[in-house]
């Protein structure tokens, strides 16, 4: 591997371990599987050690992916030495993992790799919400990926 993407959110069991693996997905339909090495994170650490929130893994499961392996971990400030592009799923999480980055670090919004989005749009919180929520967040995190996808085309090749 290459290149390394780390998808973060806030407790890593619903909107980045989704993005995980559509990301995974979606580079390996790209070419890119062998190239680009994807992994997910929270900013706090309180589910560590848990599987992907039910609703989350069902969702992907519904759309032909899956996430049954995925274990929550904390994003920790070492890693920035080993990742080379740091997504946030939102401002908030944006903020805290720019507070940890060394200078230089490329940390964004996953959604900044959709061209459809609006500048600064955020793969918003679905833990609180319905089912529906959770397919709204995989129909982000998929777009996302696809820009993103054809980014690190350009980049790597």
């Amino acid at each position: 591997m290459s290149y390394r993407v780390c998808l973060v959110c806030l407790g890593n069991i619903c909107r980045s371990p989704m993005a995980e693996v559509v990301l995974r997905s979606t580079l390996a339909d790209h070419g890119l599987g062998d190239l680009v090495s994807v992994d997910s994170a929270g900013t706090g650490g309180w589910h560590q050690g848990h599987p992907m929130d039910d609703r989350a893994a069902a969702t992907l499961a519904e759309h032909g992916y899956d996430g049954s392996l995925h274990r929550a971990r904390q994003f920790l400030a070492p890693w920035f030495g080993e990742i080379d592009l740091v997504l946030a799923m939102d401002n908030d999480n944006l903020r805290a993992l720019r507070r940890l980055a060394p200078p230089g670090a490329d940390v964004r919004l996953l959604r900044s790799f959709d061209p459809a989005a609006p500048e600064g749009a955020e793969v918003p919180d679905p833990y609180y919400d319905g089912r529906e929520s959770f397919t709204e967040v995989l129909e982000m995190v998929k777009a996302a990926s696809e820009g993103l996808a054809k980014h690190l085309a350009a980049v790597l090749r």
